[in-house]
């Protein structure tokens, strides 16, 4: 089917009157931890990104990178990407959609969405996330989608066999420190090429080689779009009080499994634990295990959050907007990286002190202004440049 033909046959994108405040406001905030784990990784050139030997406050800010940062925030917007299949097919279905129009919307939107991986990850950053939501969200579409409501319990069982092996690789980890020989390993990290390329093609080079391997690695997070399609069924982000229960404890038992399991790898970090390097690779992956369950947790949170926002202020309407535009701000996140930390251009990592506080600094810095340009775009009533295109690719010339 034609662009064309769908735009006639299906209708067009969310409109903002239709949007649920909790997953715009988990997006936009979220954002910023997308941004400080993701720079620790453009200045340090490894993954994760840490510094080898932290001092002071730099040993402080690496172990609170790792209790919360690292592997904690693309969980939230798998959650979301998950979450946000269900509502655009339920827009289609009520608009009076085919099951067959459906489909072929959310499959275009999805192999769009492998393209702007692809150019993300060789025009600017290795470790993109857009094409492998492509194809994960037309798996989902073709396999998941239609299903009902007790096949889509099946995931709820995975994430509690989840949660049991790591409950049991934390009690492994805690057997090893207290009764292994110590050490002095660090944290294993990988080293990323096209961060420490000479120069721009030299980069893209290398990001077209890494791009493929590291789409493969994160496929798997199909099982945390899984739990969004299941809570977007469920409608637990567009009717937050009447799941108020549920949020709480997803909240509580999320977060907590995320940050008990980050300890061991935290503490290593910041160089306040010494273990052998099969301890150290042992806490690490304990580390990305219980990442998955800072998902749901943060999700819950912000789902808690906007329970109570009843007339939205400027803090949390600036969020919003950043949310409404979160592939726009992704993306302005990546050409930061590439102008103001690579080698090649101003190189700043490595010009104004502790390479870790300076990414800091700009990490937060690069997404306040991807806050207040989404506001200045929400004034006006304008979509974010790669929302615009995406849609338009998606729908039509006339949405």
């Amino acid at each position: 089917m034609s662009v064309d033909a769908a735009s006639r046959t299906s209708r067009g994108p969310v409109r903002r009157a239709e949007r649920a405040l909790a997953p715009d406001l988990a997006r936009g905030a979220m954002l910023l931890i997308i941004a400080l784990a993701n720079v620790a990784g453009v200045v340090f050139a490894r993954q994760p990104g840490l510094d080898p030997d932290p001092e002071g406050a730099e040993a402080g800010l690496t172990f609170l990178l790792f209790e919360l940062v690292h592997a904690r925030g693309y969980p939230v917007f798998a959650m979301m990407f998950g979450y946000g299949v269900v509502q655009l097919a339920r827009r289609q279905d009520a608009s009076g959609a085919t099951s067959r129009r459906v489909r072929s919307v959310l499959v275009r939107r999805n192999l769009w969405l492998v393209v702007f991986g692809f150019a993300h990850a060789a025009l600017l950053y290795y470790g993109d996330f857009l094409g492998a939501y492509g194809v994960v969200g037309i798996v989902m579409t073709l396999m998941l989608l239609r299903r009902g409501d007790g096949f889509h319990r099946i995931v709820l069982v995975i994430w509690a066999v989840a949660a049991v092996q790591v409950l049991v690789m934390g009690a492994t980890v805690v057997s090893g420190v207290v009764g292994g020989p110590g050490g002095s390993a660090p944290l294993p990290a990988i080293p990323i090429g096209s961060l420490t390329a000479p120069g721009y093609l030299e980069s893209m080079s290398a990001r077209l080689g890494e791009w493929p391997s590291h789409t493969l690695t994160v496929l798997p997070f199909i099982l945390i779009a899984w739990l969004g399609m299941w809570a977007a069924r469920r409608r637990v982000l567009e009717e937050p009080a009447r799941h108020r229960i549920l949020l709480t404890w997803t909240a509580v038992l999320g977060l907590g499994l995320a940050v008990a399991g980050g300890l061991p790898a935290a503490l290593v970090s910041a160089g306040w634990l010494h273990v052998d390097e099969p301890a150290a690779a042992l806490a690490l992956t304990l580390h990305g295990a219980s990442g998955m369950f800072a998902g749901p947790g943060y999700v819950a949170v912000f789902g808690l959050i906007a329970m109570r926002v009843t007339r939205p202020g400027p803090v949390v309407g600036a969020l919003s907007a950043l949310g409404r535009r979160s592939l726009s701000g992704y993306l302005f996140q990546s050409v930061a990286w590439l102008v103001l930390l690579a080698p090649f251009t101003l190189d700043l990592g490595d010009r104004l002190g502790s390479p870790t506080v300076t990414g800091l600094v700009i990490a937060v810095a690069v997404w306040l202004a991807t806050v207040l340009l989404a506001r200045l775009l929400d004034e006006r009533g304008r979509p974010g440049p790669a929302e615009f295109v995406l849609r338009r690719l998606t729908y039509g010339p006339r949405t």
